[in-house]
């Protein structure tokens, strides 16, 4: 059975069993098949809800007694699975040390489905703030996001510090924006009729009729952009293939809902008064938030550090899995030991086993 008529089989909003089992089958560099596999049988499933009342499906791993809290965002059409590379590497390094939580935005993978006009950058920030309140989060912690899951950190940080229930200590914005999104790359399709004519189709045309449309239009766009836009020259048919699937699946009134409120996200105020420690890592390939908005972030948040990898595209959680684990793991890190704000970042192509701590001031990474 290929990968997309399995997908042909999903629930709306449910990942199916199957297309994990794919991405167990092709994980890419840096993480084997029994890493994949172990990641998606261990972890603590529950849900939460929102202030509005809507369900959040969230997987849990280490002590709640931990000294440090990472929460990790995932991307538009995507879901908590993205991360499963990442969790691996931090697993590994850190075992029970830290605690590491993830879950699905609303309308995404297993959390329920809202009413369209909550698919919003600033509902999500507020999503994540009942997160971790329900969670009993107190922190040190640290964001990690991954496209949209980096908007929303940044909107996040951007509320009012009594709307902020836990201070933030790291960030790192991955293929990521502050906003300007309808103004670069493909982001420009944004500024165009298209996301106001989804948006119209799947608020007022019968349901039957605007599936079927929506359908029709969606599915190869959205696999467009995810092979033209989502991967560079080092990624793998069956990486593009997966992430593709995941797109198609997501529903139909969740993509609309967050494409048309893209088109107003705008974070730009925030970024100076951010004091967490930063990296920023960018692709060169990516079409979806094309470098430049990277060297924004980079430039507008105080001693932010910039991490760049010419070859890859937007889907860096696949095609540079151990930089993305080893940022947060310095980050993390440093926070412990106060090395926190030393802009000395090492390889971070280089796996974080083989480079303890006290060797990475004397490395210095591309940008």
């Amino acid at each position: 059975m290929s990968i997309l008529a399995m997908v042909g089989s999903l629930r709306a909003g449910s990942y199916n069993r199957q297309l994990a089992e794919v991405a167990v089958k092709h994980a890419p560099d840096g993480a084997t098949m029994g890493d994949r596999a172990g990641i998606q049988l261990s972890g603590i499933k529950r849900t939460i809800r929102t202030g509005d009342g809507v369900s959040l499906s969230v997987r849990e791993y280490g002590s709640r007694d931990a000294a440090h809290t990472i929460v990790l965002l995932h991307g538009l059409c995507l879901n908590k699975d993205s991360w499963q590379i990442q969790i691996g590497h931090l697993r590994r390094h850190f075992g029970d040390g830290i605690r590491i939580i993830s879950y699905d935005h609303r309308g995404h993978g297993d959390s329920g489905a809202a009413p369209m006009h909550t698919y919003h950058i600033d509902r999500l920030a507020a999503d994540l703030a009942d997160l971790l309140v329900a969670l009993g989060v107190t922190g040190p912690l640290t964001l990690a996001g991954h496209s949209m899951g980096g908007m929303v950190a940044l909107a996040y940080l951007g509320r009012p510090a009594g709307q902020r229930p836990v201070q933030t200590h790291g960030l790192i914005l991955v293929a990521t924006a502050a906003g300007k999104l309808a103004e670069r790359g493909l982001g420009q399709l944004l500024a165009g009729p298209v996301p106001d004519i989804f948006y119209e189709l799947a608020t007022h045309a019968p349901h039957a009729v605007a599936d079927r449309v929506l359908r029709t239009l969606a599915r190869p766009l959205g696999g467009a952009l995810v092979r033209y836009g989502g991967y560079g020259t080092a990624s793998r048919h069956a990486q593009v293939e997966v992430s593709a699937a995941t797109v198609n699946a997501t529903p139909l009134a969740t993509k609309a809902g967050f494409l048309r409120a893209l088109r107003h996200y705008d974070q730009y105020r925030t970024l100076s008064s951010i004091t967490a420690t930063a990296v920023v890592i960018s692709g060169g390939m990516d079409r979806l938030t094309p470098p430049s908005h990277a060297h924004d972030l980079a430039r507008g948040i105080p001693g932010a550090m910039r991490m760049h990898r010419p070859a890859a595209g937007h889907m860096l959680l696949d095609e540079a899995p151990q930089v993305i684990s080893n940022a947060i793991v310095d980050v993390v890190s440093g926070h412990r030991t106060g090395e926190m704000k030393r802009r000395v970042p090492r390889d971070y192509g280089t796996p974080v086993s083989r480079q303890p701590l006290a060797s990475r001031t004397r490395k210095r990474a591309g940008v």
